[in-house]
């Protein structure tokens, strides 16, 4: 059985910066030429400049919460889409409501790269119990699936006891859905005392999969269940391998992990939003914002896989939250920092209880931030007065040493009780 999906996977991080590299400038150029979202967004970029991660990194991020006003405004892909509605292979609509539409080729959604990670290979039958209405999910597999050589079962969601009748009449080689409603049916199979155990590997998504349910799913012999994360705007983004040790980005992806609230990059190891660059022809996403939090890996992959790998899902990065009345936005304490050098990081934390917030901005800095602002006394007076002209509210400032402030990606901690 081959390991890896493709050449691509085993190559070199300098070869594969490289390619990304030189394939970005035409990115850029193909999605101004073709889709005047894109044209208007980036209005004044010359595409022979984005040439470097720190020429895309000056690029503005498109959050998916932006999305929604701006397909509304555009109707019905905001104009991000190269190519007519009629044109496409299917259009579909996310909860929100955002549209997204599939290309026609082959694998749109670069999803084969993870089933084949799994172990699912041509000539297996595949269980896909994602949802085959309205959203991508399900169609994100069937064409991964069917480009790798496999046949599909479109059960979708629900109907427990069927989807038993279907793993033992057509015995697939894979379950393909979540993790809840994969143990849904273990679960149901068990209570029945139906033999399902035909069912070796699974590839889930969508949901957690705490190494406790991982182990009760071996228990039960299903011996391989592995993750991918996506998004219906980028399609798969990373997936597991073998090892187990983070999710590999795909190939043909560029990955940054940004502060949340704004659009600057943070080092590796960081916990910060997931913002990536895809080289989808007909919807090219240029530093999109994901919303969702993670941090980069150090190294490559045990498993022979030499791509950029991440801690997976951490979380939500949109973390506005309305103190006496007002929203604060995690790009406001970015604001607020970047006005006083020497200070690395900063957490607004919110504590108090209803009608009686408190704020306190917790800051790092270093020894020469103090110094050069005459004291500490003195540098929390000027952050306070900061807080109180970028977000109009008055809160307190504490500063902590270096490296002492939590690497979970929350740059506004809610800590309110409302009992």
């Amino acid at each position: 059985m081959t390991q890896h999906y493709d050449e691509l996977e085993t190559r070199s991080a300098e070869a594969r910066e490289g390619a990304l590299m030189a394939r970005l400038p035409g990115l850029v150029a193909h999605a101004t030429a073709r889709a005047r979202g894109w044209r208007e967004r980036l209005a004044g970029v010359d595409p022979r400049e984005i040439d470097s991660r720190k020429a895309l990194a000056r690029l503005p991020v498109l959050r998916k919460g932006d999305l929604k006003a701006l397909q509304e405004a555009d109707p019905p892909f905001g104009g991000f889409v190269t190519l007519e509605p009629g044109r496409l292979g299917r259009l579909f609509m996310s909860p929100g409501p955002i549209f997204d539409p599939e290309g026609a080729g082959d694998d749109p959604w670069r999803v084969a790269r993870a089933l084949h990670a799994a172990g699912i290979r041509a000539g297996h039958v595949v269980q896909n119990c994602f949802g085959y209405h309205l959203t991508p999910g399900a169609w994100m597999v069937d064409g991964g699936a069917r480009k790798l050589g496999c046949a599909v079962i479109p059960a979708g969601i629900g109907n427990t006891e069927q989807q038993i009748d279907l793993i033992r009449t057509l015995r697939p080689d894979a379950y393909v859905g979540t993790p809840s409603f994969l143990r849904i049916i273990v679960e149901k199979a068990r209570e029945l005392g139906l033999d399902i155990s035909n069912l070796k590997r699974a590839l889930v998504a969508a949901e957690a999969l705490p190494p406790s349910l991982r182990g009760w799913f071996r228990e039960q012999g299903i011996e391989t269940v592995l993750q991918w994360y996506g998004t219906a705007d980028l399609g798969m983004v990373a997936y597991e391998s073998e090892a187990m040790e983070g999710m590999i980005l795909d190939e043909d992806l560029i990955l940054e992990i940004v502060r949340p609230g704004t659009g600057d990059p943070v080092p590796d190891g960081e916990v910060g939003e997931i913002v990536v660059t895809s080289f989808n022809p007909v919807y090219p996403m240029i530093r999109f914002g994901t919303g969702d939090l993670s941090a980069v890996m150090r190294g490559p992959s045990p498993c022979g896989r030499t791509n950029v790998r991440i801690r997976g899902w951490l979380g939500r990065a949109d973390q506005t939250t309305k103190v006496r009345g007002m929203f604060v936005h995690p790009g406001q304490v970015q604001q607020i920092v970047q006005r006083h050098p020497g200070v690395a990081r900063a957490r607004l934390v919110v504590e108090g209880e209803m009608a009686n917030d408190r704020m306190t901005l917790r800051c790092e800095a270093d020894d020469a931030a103090v110094a050069a602002a005459g004291g500490g006394d003195a540098l929390a007076a000027a952050l306070a007065e900061s807080v109180r002209e970028v977000t109009k509210l008055r809160g307190e400032v504490a500063l902590v040493a270096p490296g002492s402030l939590p690497n979970d990606g929350k740059v506004i901690e809610d800590a309110r009780k409302y009992d």
